[in-house]
């Protein structure tokens, strides 16, 4: 067998919740073009003139809310993450983030270091579904970092699980307990992304977003379309738990900007649901396989206030898989599949 490592890959954080580091971090994360995918000119002028100085200070408040003492609950919770792999896998496993520390030179050295004779690095993008400014640019940043230092040794990726079985019942049995209190629905609550990069990912250039069942009608750009890779995760999980489709429904998060992102809005949604005899409500998030501000500050925080300022009674969020052991089992069989 050859000599491999292993790197858990994440989104990132911030070193800590001042404003500068914030925005250094939203800066690096923000100047993506996969991320906001405009011309460099307009990015420079949205992102450094406008965006960071504006969110640095907002986004440092809301980091404040939910840092926990030994430090961003994302950078933990992958540390955590990849001790408990250590348990299942014996080949040398380290981590690696999009944006900020570790950097992918880091990650890369330091399976080198235990390991002169690496011959393969299994990339683990920790993004169960595919979308040009997560999974994507994150391998891409991988690449070019392994391309431009000149390493021998293999990069493989695994691929977005978003229907693997042993994902499916991961999130469904980390769900599961809180369908045992009286709940109105449950909501999938993923982060948004622009409607143009549904379309920008799609090969055929002429299914995504075209009909209203594009996301059920097979074709090949399934493979690369965020909006219907979340809503097989829905189908499938809801089907496991053994959920009717009037106890549950889809919506999307984290929306920037004013052009057209993918609907509806779990922001518009929430204070919306009592109103329609929604009043006690279950969300949960299963872009994210580990808590982080979207989940804990923007969700736990934010999102049951509107929910219960609205006329809603009673508000649970359902925690990210973290360290559950059946998603532990399920991503060491992932990892094992790979050859």
């Amino acid at each position: 067998m050859a000599k491999r490592g292993i790197i858990l890959m994440n989104l990132g954080s911030p070193a800590s919740t001042s404003v500068p580091d914030l925005r250094k971090y939203l800066t690096q994360f923000l100047m993506d073009e996969k991320v906001i995918d405009k011309p460099y000119w307009l990015r420079t002028l949205l992102v450094k003139g406008l965006i960071v100085p504006f969110r640095s200070p907002k986004s440092a408040e809301a980091y404040q809310k939910i840092w926990w003492p030994e430090g961003s609950p994302l950078i933990v919770l992958t540390n955590k993450l990849k001790t408990a792999l250590e348990q299942k896998i014996s080949d040398p496993i380290t981590t690696s983030m999009r944006y900020g520390n570790p950097y992918p030179k880091e990650a890369y050295e330091a399976l080198i270091k235990d390991n002169p004779d690496l011959e393969e690095v299994i990339l683990v993008p920790l993004y169960p579904h595919y979308a040009m400014s997560s999974f994507e640019t994150a391998v891409d940043y991988m690449k070019a970092a392994h391309k431009e230092l000149g390493y021998r040794f293999a990069l493989k990726t695994i691929d977005p699980f978003y229907n693997n079985p042993g994902y499916i019942e991961a999130m469904a049995e980390s769900i599961r307990p809180y369908l045992d209190q009286d709940f109105d629905q449950l909501l999938f609550s993923y982060h948004g992304i622009p409607e143009r990069h549904v379309l920008k990912t799609d090969p055929t250039g002429s299914h995504c977003m075209q009909t209203e069942n594009c996301c059920y009608t097979k074709s090949e750009c399934h493979k690369t379309c965020y909006r219907h890779q979340v809503t097989m995760t829905s189908e499938l999980v809801a089907k496991k738990l053994g959920l009717p489709k009037t106890k549950w429904q889809q919506s999307y998060q984290s929306r920037l900007g004013r052009d057209p992102w993918l609907l509806p809005s779990t922001q518009v949604r929430l204070p919306e649901m009592p109103g329609e005899g929604i009043k006690k409500l279950l969300v949960v998030c299963p872009s994210f396989v580990s808590d982080c501000l979207e989940t804990l500050e923007e969700i736990d925080i934010r999102g049951k206030e509107d929910f219960l300022g609205n006329g809603g009674e009673s508000y649970q969020y359902i925690p990210c898989m973290n360290v559950q052991p059946l998603w532990i089992d399920t991503l060491a069989a992932i990892i094992r599949e790979v050859h």
